[in-house]
Parts: structure tokens; C-alpha cells; sequence
């Protein structure tokens, strides 16, 4: 790739990078049946976080609307092939209802994009990630990192009450929480890693605001 440019926190100028090798990967769907969108579908239904989340930040959205640089970059997600398997698994078997990867920006961005695709809110509790071990054991848990952390392979999933069990054994074996759920409210909804409370309640027309830059 030679077209590709990035902003310098420390100047603030726009910078080439230098030629880098670019891999894309393109795959058959054998069945539209079994396509899945990212917009939320209905009020009540599941939503889990598939996936490690670390204290992973550097070069991130969030640091970079802080402006701190960090070094703390992604890294390979060690159970990363195991869950995408286990995403494939349920996708083929119907249990997904909604399924959006958390990458630039983490897992409050694809909350956000899901509300925002399906003009339906999300209620969400922090704690369940670090109770369900899907969090690093050496991370000091914090509610920015836990929402803004970009660690690779991760997925938020939207299951039906009636498909938990399903969801959930055919997901054994690999870190997993069940996060929370769609809501009959539009609003984007999270509660705090120590003691639960309520961090911010954003509604659907604020994210639209926010993602279209008003």
C-alpha cells in the first residue's frame, strides 16, 4: 500500500507512511441466508462479548482524542481463530441475531454503530466482562480501557433468550460474557465496573449527532 497517511499527535501534521504490505482476504458466502447484518433487531434479546479484552490503547481513538500516544498497541489475540470459528458456528446455526467486531474504538463504538443501525438501544454492565473472565488477569480493570480498548478479536453478538443455552455451550471453550441486552429504550445505556452505577445514558439521535460530526 503507498496511500496510506496518519496524523502526528505530537505536530499535528498529516503524514505519509512509508510503502507497507497490504493483505485483503475475500470469501464466498455459500448461503444468504446465513449473512448478518450489525443493526440490533429486537427488545429483550441477548448481548454477549465474544473474546480477551486487555489494557490495549496505544494508538487508539480514545488516546487520541486524550492526546496521549501510549504503547500499549494490540496484540495477536491468542484466542482469536478459536472464536471466529465459534462466530462462524453460531452464524451457521442461526443463533445470531446481530454480530459487529469491536476494532477502532472498541467496544463502546460498536455498542454505538448497533444502536445506530437498528435505531434501538443497548443496556450494558461493565462488571460482567471482568466476572465471565473475559478480561486480561493482570489488568487493573478501569471502566475507559474496558469501553475503549482495541483488542483484536472480539465480537459483540445479539442471541435470542430462547437461544442461550445453544449460544452458550457451543461457545464453551473460549472467553465470553454476557454483557447485557437490547432495550426497549433508544438509548445506549452503560453501567460501571465497580459497584454498577450508571456511567452515561446516550440516546440514538446524540450517537446520530456524534457520528455525523454535528
Amino acid at each position: 500500500s503507498l496511500n496510506n497517511e496518519y496524523i502526528d499527535l505530537a505536530t499535528g501534521q498529516q503524514v505519509a507512511i512509508p510503502p507497507s504490505l497490504l493483505i485483503s482476504a475475500l470469501w464466498i458466502v455459500p448461503d444468504i441466508e446465513n449473512a448478518c447484518t450489525m443493526d440490533l433487531k429486537a427488545s429483550g434479546d441477548l448481548l454477549y462479548l465474544l473474546g480477551v479484552t486487555r489494557k490495549e490503547l496505544g494508538g487508539s481513538y480514545y488516546y487520541r482524542l486524550q492526546g496521549v500516544q501510549g504503547n500499549s498497541v494490540p496484540e495477536a489475540a491468542e484466542a482469536g481463530p478459536a472464536t471466529a470459528r465459534a462466530v462462524h458456528r453460531a452464524l451457521a446455526g442461526g443463533l445470531t441475531r446481530a454480530c459487529h467486531d469491536c476494532s477502532e474504538g472498541g467496544l463502546a463504538v460498536a455498542l454505538s454503530e448497533m444502536a445506530l443501525a437498528g435505531r434501538k438501544g443497548d443496556t450494558v454492565d461493565l462488571d460482567r466482562i471482568a466476572a465471565a473472565h473475559a478480561v486480561a488477569d493482570e489488568e487493573e480493570i478501569a471502566d475507559d480501557w474496558l469501553l475503549f480498548s482495541e483488542s483484536n478479536g472480539r465480537y459483540v453478538v445479539e442471541v435470542t433468550p430462547e437461544d442461550r443455552e445453544r449460544f452458550e455451550a457451543l461457545c464453551s471453550g473460549i472467553p465470553f460474557a454476557c454483557i447485557g441486552q437490547v432495550s426497549t429504550r433508544p438509548d445506549l445505556i452503560v453501567h460501571s465496573v465497580d459497584g454498577g452505577e450508571q456511567l452515561f445514558a446516550l440516546s440514538v439521535d446524540v450517537l446520530h449527532d456524534a457520528w455525523r460530526g454535528h
